[in-house]
């Protein structure tokens, strides 16, 4: 059985254009041009005054050694004045250095948490101002993960990799100084190791890597399996399936085992290669260096300084190769961020937008043509006059135009040719929140929040009193269950709304349509989901709802709007009849057809 895909984690995915994200990443920090530049300073400094301290040691070993040599030779003794004077200094140093870090970490993790405080409010504040066209092309965990993830990615890469650079290349530049100062030949067997490690940790990195590779693939394989599966537990049961599904899991995990096993003892060979040739170029340098020293060269405290600079030396280029990937990572991430908040938005509201204060609910549409493609229309040339308090019924077949419709009118999308009038004013001079507050509206799916009763029911109108919370629900027959439930109207609601049923939810949903008080209602297949004695209440609740108020009614089941003052046939983008349901019934038409229909179904 085919399933999702998704495992716990991916691949780094490779920015399209790395130099251009990056350059508006920081055009983007301008406004931190100071603190960033101050954490520049303390990331030199600190990694400065790190290089310092071994040259600066090195010197008290050769004073102890030479004290030692004074004392076995009975012409003096260890100066530890001398020595506690050097070891002072070092250890100063070391805390001017940790200092520095200290203070460079706490400036830039303000500036990154700042930077991703940022972006989330413009990525909020951006959601609000999208077109309906771009939700409805791309999925919602993609919106999510730019907002969650991406942000994020972005705000904790900037912390490691910004001072990491900046204190890698100073460290390798410095220490190669340093080095080179003590003896150039020590330093050429030193760098002699260094393309030895990376020509072995690269074979071993090109082998492992399509284990790896396959280790996600196979992960994600073995999470949707096991997803599938708990997801359509009572199917498989149903089916005797039990075998057969224990049999595919099986063989994934053999898949998933063998390629994590493989990667895993390659990236494990990593480390003791690497220790054991550089371990090889110790051996060669305390060689070389004990010639050196013997021969008056170098000091033995150099040699020391050495051995710490040779070990501090492959740190930072490890790190500098780790850092192109996170930088590769934040770009990426980055780089999705911007595209977002490129997007293009709806039309700006208009200067000076209509009043909408009270709208009295006259609905006109004026030859309308709208496509989500403009080359394939699917509102063709649609007019029609609903004067306020009718209610007109909308109807057709799947595809026919009837949800567009409410979408034009609520100012989702915008009409391509033609035009939509409320109460004789294009809605295009309204603000869109002032024409969507004159719109109530009950849906198929309904949608409900975590948060009690009374908070679901006053999201209708956020400033309503309990009373008229309570007076709503009873207008929509939800007073009566509500008061059944534990906690009442104060029990909380989950995540998904599944401690109420589908009926309590779409009379939630009315309740809150009701307390909303608008004088333009929509209702698009309110009762297509329940059984025949809850949608009974639900059509009581709507025929209340419905008084003195213009009322959209899109719905399949044609029972449920014989009473509409005006019936609206479409077929392919036209209205092709309109008429009460009796003189409908009487052409003999489309609508007709559609109607008796139901019937011979249920003959069937």
């Amino acid at each position: 059985m085919a399933g999702p895909r998704r495992g716990p984690g991916r691949i780094p995915e490779k920015p399209k254009n790395f130099k251009g994200t990056i350059g508006q990443l920081f055009r983007y920090l301008g406004r931190y041009r100071l603190p960033l530049a101050f954490v520049l300073v303390l990331a030199l400094a600190s990694t400065a005054f790190g290089i310092v301290g071994p040259k600066i040691l090195s010197t008290a070993t050769t004073e102890l050694a030479t004290g030692l040599g004074r004392k076995l030779s009975g012409l003096g003794g260890i100066d530890f004045v001398k020595i506690g004077k050097i070891l002072l200094t070092v250890l100063a140093l070391y805390l001017v250095s940790a200092a520095c870090s200290f203070f460079q970490s706490w400036i830039l993790a303000g500036i990154t948490q700042k930077l991703a405080y940022r972006l989330r409010g413009e990525i909020s504040s951006k959601i609000h101002r999208m077109p309906m066209r771009y939700f409805e092309r791309n999925t919602v965990g993609d919106v999510l993960s730019r907002i969650t993830n991406d942000v994020d990615t972005m705000s904790s890469g900037m912390a490691q990799s910004v001072t990491q650079l900046v204190t890698n290349v100073t460290m390798l530049i410095g220490v190669l100084v340093m080095m080179l100062r003590i003896s150039w030949l020590m330093t050429l067997i030193a760098l002699i190791v260094l393309p030895v490690t990376g020509v072995l940790t690269s074979r071993i990195v090109k082998r492992s890597q399509r284990y790896f590779v396959a280790q996600q693939k196979n992960l994600g394989d073995i999470n949707g399996k096991v997803e599938e599966t708990y997801a359509g537990h009572n199917v498989v049961c149903a089916f005797n399936r039990e075998g057969a599904t224990q049999k595919e899991f099986d063989a994934i995990n053999a898949r998933l085992y063998r390629s994590a096993w493989k990667s895993q003892f390659l990236s494990g060979l990593m480390s003791p290669v690497t220790t054991f040739v550089s371990k090889l170029g110790y051996v060669c340098v305390v060689v070389l260096g004990g010639s050196l020293a013997a021969h008056g060269t170098i000091t033995i405290g150099d040699i020391q300084a050495f051995i710490s600079y040779m070990s501090s030396f492959t740190q930072p280029i490890t790190q500098l190769a780790q850092i192109s990937t996170q930088l590769q990572t934040m770009a990426a991430a980055a780089e999705r961020v911007f595209a977002f908040l490129a997007e293009p938005e709806e039309p700006a509201d208009p200067a000076l937008p209509a009043p909408a204060d009270h709208i009295r609910g006259d609905v006109s549409f004026r030859h309308v043509r709208f496509g989500y493609d403009p080359a394939q229309p699917v509102i063709h040339d649609w007019s029609c006059d609903v004067p306020a308090g009718r209610t007109v019924a909308i109807v057709g077949p799947t595809g026919a135009g009837k949800t567009t419709m409410v979408k034009l009118l609520m100012r989702f999308y915008d009409v391509d040719a033609g035009a939509i009038l409320v109460d004789g004013r294009d809605v295009r001079d309204y603000a869109r929140g002032d024409l969507r507050r004159a719109f109530g509206m009950v849906l198929q799916d309904t949608w409900l929040f975590k948060g009690t009763i009374m908070e679901n029911i006053r999201y209708g109108r956020p400033d309503a009193t309990d009373a008229e919370v309570i007076a709503a629900a009873k207008a929509a027959r939800a007073d009566a269950f509500i008061r059944t439930l534990p906690g009442g109207y104060q029990m909380e609601l989950n995540e998904e709304a599944t401690n109420v049923s589908q009926g309590q939810k779409q009379l939630l949903t009315i309740a809150r349509a009701v307390l909303a008080n608008a004088p333009i209602l929509i209702l698009d297949e309110a009762t297509s989901s329940v059984d025949t004695r809850t949608e009974q209440l639900i059509q009581e609740a709507m025929d209340h709802l419905m008084r003195g108020r213009t009322s959209f009614v899109i719905a399949h089941r044609l029972s449920t709007i014989r009473n509409a003052d005006c019936i609206l046939v479409m077929r392919d983008g036209n209205i092709v009849e309109q008429g009460t349901h009796a003189e409908l019934l009487a052409r003999g038409g489309f609508y007709a057809a559609l109607y008796n229909s139901q019937f011979e179904d249920v003959v069937a």
